[in-house]
């Protein structure tokens, strides 16, 4: 059997989010969006499970989703049980975290000048490039060695003609933890909107919901199903409709929700919050059996279930072939077919040969002490044959 290594790709399904989508996949099969009964509880549903993703953002909200039940019939209208009463904000459903990313940048490009870091997701980059092509002013901020953007080069970025700065909390390839309430202030202070790419922080790290004006979020990176993701919005932030049709996410998000992929997200979001000290223990484990590595990114300031490490002398695309016993990767999933080097490793100031010596290892709740030790011990033996 395959050990499984590479969380930051995708993680495994949560039993709990599994059994809360069976319900609305067999017989609650009911459009969300019907005016009947059938689909009135699905709405309750969808509802369910948004309550359970906000309580998790903010978690000393007063939650009603407790006091209700997924099947309960309900009259509300749409959004009537979305807002979240702590921060002020509403939380819409989108079809990923990319589409998330995409309505928060192209929705509030005319405000002003984006900014943002060289280290940011595909989604993002790709995005405010596309913007720029349309006129759009887009400054892209280095990072340092530790993966880390200076806040002095923030501060003297972020202009009275900012509109927007875009931040991830936690880098998908190297797990580097930003400064975002640091950058918010810096952001807000020049009247620019903050916007936090929380895919793989969510539940994991402290988010300072409080510094965002935009969340974009990830079923699948937290146990929760492939195919939905969401964007969390704050009062008062302006939002122009990313997909016209029916406009059944508040009008301003069209498509016709899933209630089971809602439930499994929700189900998976309730879980957040449990596995840290088993993540310690195998970051632990890990840094240990892999003292031959050098660790990519900042050693202090990182999420510990993501570890990137180099190896000179070692073809990283060799080592994944080479180890079939162990799934790993050498960066972002989403990158993987280029054939490119990572852009995250270069801006590490990494040369070529060493990002391609870089593996990214990725565990948490379902990974096994013993079985990260076997799969370590392969990966080394593997090296140690290269070299």
């Amino acid at each position: 059997m395959t050990i499984y290594l590479d969380y930051q790709a995708t993680t495994p399904l949560a039993p709990e989010a599994f059994a809360a989508m069976r319900l609305w996949l067999e017989d609650k099969f009911a459009n969300p969006h019907s005016s009947h009964k059938l689909g009135r509880e699905a709405a309750a549903a969808v509802e369910v499970a948004r309550e359970q993703i906000l309580e998790v953002l903010s978690p000393t909200r007063s939650s009603r989703a407790k006091s209700r039940g997924a099947g309960t019939d309900s009259s509300h209208t749409p959004l009537d049980y979305a807002r979240d009463e702590r921060n002020h904000g509403k939380l819409y459903f989108t079809a990923s975290a990319t589409e998330a990313a995409n309505w928060a940048l192209k929705a509030n490009a005319a405000r002003g000048r984006i900014v943002t870091l060289a280290t940011e997701h595909a989604c993002v980059l790709d995005t405010v490039e596309w913007l720029a092509g349309q006129g759009h002013e887009v400054e892209i901020l280095p990072v340092g060695p530790d993966g880390l953007v200076d806040l002095n080069r923030v501060a003297d970025a972020v202009t009275d003609g900012t509109g927007l700065v875009a931040a991830m909390l936690v880098n998908n390839e190297i797990g580097v933890i930003q400064p975002i309430a640091e950058i918010a202030r810096i952001a807000r202070a020049k009247g620019a909107l903050f916007f936090c790419d929380a895919v793989q922080g969510f539940g994991r790290v402290p988010l300072p919901l409080d510094s965002c004006d935009l969340v974009a979020l990830s079923a699948h990176k937290l146990h929760g199903p492939k195919g939905i993701g969401a964007l969390w919005v704050r009062d008062g932030v302006e939002l122009a409709p990313f997909l016209h049709g029916g406009g059944q996410e508040g009008g301003l998000r069209s498509g016709t929700l899933s209630p089971a992929l809602c439930a499994g997200f929700g189900a998976a979001a309730a879980l957040l919050g449990k596995d840290s000290d088993h993540v310690d223990r195998l970051w632990t484990i890990a840094r240990d059996a892999m003292r031959g590595w050098t660790l990519n990114g900042s050693d202090d300031h990182r999420y510990r279930g993501n570890l990137n490490l180099r190896r000179a002398g070692i073809d990283a695309a060799r080592l994944l072939s080479e180890v079939r016993e162990v799934a790993f990767s050498a960066g972002s999933a989403c990158a993987s077919g280029s054939g490119r080097p990572s852009h995250v490793l270069a801006a590490l100031g990494l040369s070529d040969r060493e990002a391609r010596s870089s593996i990214r290892l990725g565990f948490g709740r379902y990974t096994g002490e013993d079985e990260l030790r076997t799969a370590l011990a392969l990966i080394n033996a593997a090296a140690e044959r290269q070299s």
